[in-house]
């Protein structure tokens, strides 16, 4: 009979892959044991030589990499700019400079920065999916929203109405007026996420997360296409297992008990059609007009990050601006 010593151990901690990076930030960034000579390029190298630095910063980008595909397209991490009031969106805590400058419409002299700052960029509001298809829609539909009403904006929005341009009104804004109004996007932000869930909730209805087998006529070449993408994909998500099941070791190691990294239990909505928005000032939801039946509201844990920012920069990359955790506030605080 085997002792209760060989049972497997029960897990007492899970924690959310997409946290990880703020909370062991060294470990994600140095995955490789700097007192090791690991071969690198064919012979050992030392902890401090260029090759093992080189080595450790790619293992992290992709170590990164597979704790963002854990819960890739279930939550939306919204930041707004507090001078501006400019509204970027995020699938990752953390926002990278590159999605940010993707996402920031020129307007004219000086509306797109020469350098961002991480204190002018705090959380706004964060959604959160059952469901990953739901998540990359939703997030595809917010940045076509926000693009298209910048690029194309409705008369009645830059038409002059204050009493101060008497003069002008009925006429269209000044070159620096009209860009100040077309960049203050966050009461358009919670609009278009309303509008976005309502049309997915009208997608739901008609189907759209029930599994089918059915698949349209494809050509023998697009039959090799996607399966040579399925046999990348599962690679990659081998890959991904393999070395976050190393890095659960390395925390239970640390910790002295055993580490899931996951998703984590009841914080986030189970049911694919559910939705839950966790609000800086829960008051920003009177934007919108109306909200789908199945959309939870909350409040974000306010914390001096969200005065400051939090910086998150991997060694010789500078891409990442800023990052919050987005904690959801509890009824006790």
């Amino acid at each position: 009979m085997a002792s209760s010593n060989s049972a497997a151990k029960p897990i007492k901690k899970i924690l959310d892959a997409t946290k990880i990076s703020s909370l062991t930030s060294k470990l994600v960034r140095r995955p490789l044991d700097p007192k090791a000579r690991v071969p690198i390029q064919g012979r050992p190298r030392e902890g401090n030589s260029n090759a093992f630095k080189e080595a450790s910063t790619r293992e992290s980008v992709r170590l990164q990499k597979a704790l963002n595909a854990v819960a890739h397209g279930k939550h939306i991490f919204v930041y707004h700019n507090v001078r501006t009031k400019q509204v970027v969106y995020s699938l990752t805590r953390y926002l990278e400079k590159t999605n940010l400058l993707r996402q920031m419409v020129y307007h004219g002299k000086k509306t797109v920065p020469a350098e961002l700052r991480r204190d002018m960029w705090v959380p706004y509001y964060s959604v959160h999916f059952g469901d990953a298809r739901l998540g990359l829609r939703a997030y595809q539909l917010l940045r076509e929203f926000s693009l298209q009403r910048q690029l194309a904006p409705p008369a009645e929005m830059i038409t002059e109405f204050d009493k101060i341009n008497l003069k002008r009104i009925g006429q269209t804004m000044e070159k620096r007026e009209r860009a100040r109004v077309l960049m203050n996007q966050k009461a358009t932000s919670v609009a278009d996420i309303a509008a976005a869930l309502a049309i997915q909730d009208k997608a739901i209805a008609n189907g759209l997360l029930e599994e089918t087998s059915k698949r349209g006529y494809l050509t023998r070449k697009a039959r090799q296409r996607r399966r040579a993408a399925l046999e990348r994909m599962a690679k990659q998500q081998e890959w991904n297992q393999e070395h976050i099941a190393a890095l659960e070791q390395r925390f239970a190691d640390l910790s002295g008990e055993e580490v899931e990294i996951g998703e984590a239990d009841g914080e986030y909505p189970e049911n694919a059609k559910d939705v839950k928005i966790l609000w800086r000032d829960v008051h920003d939801a009177y934007f919108a007009e109306s909200w789908p039946a199945d959309v939870q509201h909350g409040e974000l844990e306010l914390k001096r990050t969200h005065i400051i920012g939090a910086e998150l920069r991997h060694e010789g990359s500078g891409e990442v601006v800023t990052e919050h955790q987005f904690n959801e506030r509890k009824e006790d605080q």
